[in-house]
C-alpha cells in the first residue's frame, strides 16, 4: 500500500471511528420506542447527529433518510482511496432501480417515486437508457443484466424471473469488485450477504410450496454454500447443518422452524443479526478497508432501523411490535 493510500485510509478511519461512537445504539433505540411522542422520539436523534426531524409527515420522513443516506455514501466515496469498495455498497440501488424502470415500463406506470440517489447511476439515467435503447453511460454489467431482463419479462410476463436475472448480476458485480480490492474481510463480508440472501429464498420458497427446480432459479451462487447443496437441504432437514459453527446458524435453525410454520420475522432479524455479528470482526482491524467496509453497512443498517422506529411511532404501532423488528446494531 503506498504512502498516499495509507494516508487517507488513517484519515479516514479516524472519522468513521469518531462517528461510530457517537451512532445509534439498543439503549437510544429503546427511548425511542419508550418516548410518548413521535416528536419525542425523532428529537433523540439529534445527538447521533441527524436532523431535527419532529416536524415531518411520512414523505418528508423517508426524503430526509434518503438524503442522509446518499450524503454519506457520497462523502465516502469522495474521500475513499479505493471506490470500489463503496461502490460494493453502492450497487444495491442501481439494481433496485434497474427493477423499478423495468416493472414500471412493463405494466405502463411511472416508478420514479421509488427511484433511489445512491446509486453510481439514477434512476432516471436508467429509464431513459431503457427508453432509448441506449446504455453507453450505464455500467456494463448492470446494463447487460437490464438488457436481459426486459428480454425475460417480455418473454414470460413473469417481473419474478426478470429479477433473478438482476439479482444474479448483482452478486456477481459485488464479487468482482471485492476481487479487485483482494481483501478477505471484503470478500467474506460478500460471502455472507449471499448466504443471507440464498438463506432467505429458501425459506420463503418451501413457504410458498414452489419446488427446487424453482428455488435453483432463484438461488445466486458466489457463497460459502452453493446453491445446490442449500436446495438439496432445503427439501430435507438439514438447513441448520450447512451453517454449523458460521454466523449464520442461528438464522439457519430459525430458518427451520419458519418453514415450518414458524416466525418468519424471527428468521429475517436472525439473518439480519448474522450480518451484523460479522462486521463485528471489524473492531479488532483498525486500518484499511475494514473499518469502511464496517461503517457504510452499519449506516445502511440504522438508517434502516430508524425509519422503522419513526414510521412505527408516527402510525401508532405498539414498542414492543416494533422492537421485534429491530436488528442489533451493535458491531
Amino acid at each position: 500500500m503506498s504512502k498516499v493510500k495509507d494516508t487517507a485510509y488513517l484519515a479516514l478511519t479516524a472519522m468513521l471511528r469518531a462517528r461510530e461512537a457517537k451512532m445509534l445504539d439498543r439503549d437510544r433505540m429503546d427511548r425511542m420506542l419508550n418516548a410518548a411522542t413521535y416528536a419525542d422520539a425523532a428529537k433523540l436523534l439529534v445527538d447521533c447527529g441527524y436532523e431535527d426531524m419532529s416536524g415531518l409527515d411520512a414523505k418528508l420522513l423517508d426524503a430526509v433518510l434518503g438524503a442522509r443516506k446518499q450524503g454519506i455514501f457520497e462523502e465516502i466515496y469522495r474521500m475513499s482511496p479505493e471506490k470500489e469498495m463503496v461502490d460494493i455498497f453502492r450497487l444495491r440501488y442501481d439494481y433496485h432501480n434497474a427493477k423499478v424502470v423495468i416493472k414500471s415500463a412493463g405494466v405502463g406506470v411511472s416508478g420514479e417515486h421509488l427511484f433511489s440517489d445512491v446509486g453510481r447511476v439514477t434512476g432516471e439515467k436508467i429509464a431513459e437508457a431503457c427508453a432509448e435503447e441506449q446504455y453507453r453511460d450505464i455500467p456494463e454489467a448492470l446494463a447487460k443484466a437490464i438488457k436481459e431482463a426486459k428480454v425475460m419479462l417480455a418473454k414470460t410476463g413473469n417481473p419474478q424471473m426478470a429479477d433473478f436475472i438482476l439479482d444474479r448480476a448483482y452478486f456477481a458485480e459485488m464479487i468482482d469488485l471485492a476481487k479487485k480490492q483482494d481483501d478477505t474481510f471484503l470478500m467474506g463480508y460478500v460471502k455472507i450477504m449471499i448466504d443471507a440472501a440464498n438463506l432467505r429464498t429458501a425459506v420463503r420458497t418451501v413457504r410458498m410450496n414452489k419446488g427446487q427446480d424453482f428455488l435453483l432459479q432463484a438461488l445466486i451462487a458466489g457463497g460459502n454454500v452453493s446453491p445446490e447443496k442449500l436446495a438439496q437441504a432445503a427439501v430435507g432437514d438439514g438447513l441448520a447443518g450447512l451453517f454449523t459453527a458460521t454466523v449464520l446458524y442461528n438464522a439457519a435453525v430459525a430458518g427451520s422452524e419458519a418453514m415450518k410454520g414458524g416466525s418468519m420475522t424471527k428468521f429475517e432479524l436472525a439473518c439480519d443479526n448474522a450480518v451484523t455479528a460479522y462486521l463485528g470482526k471489524a473492531k479488532l482491524i483498525s486500518f484499511g478497508c475494514q473499518p469502511v467496509v464496517k461503517y457504510l453497512a452499519l449506516v445502511e443498517a440504522e438508517i434502516t432501523a430508524v425509519r422503522m422506529l419513526l414510521s412505527g411511532k408516527m402510525a401508532g404501532i405498539a414498542p414492543n411490535v416494533i422492537r421485534e423488528r429491530l436488528r442489533d446494531l451493535d458491531a
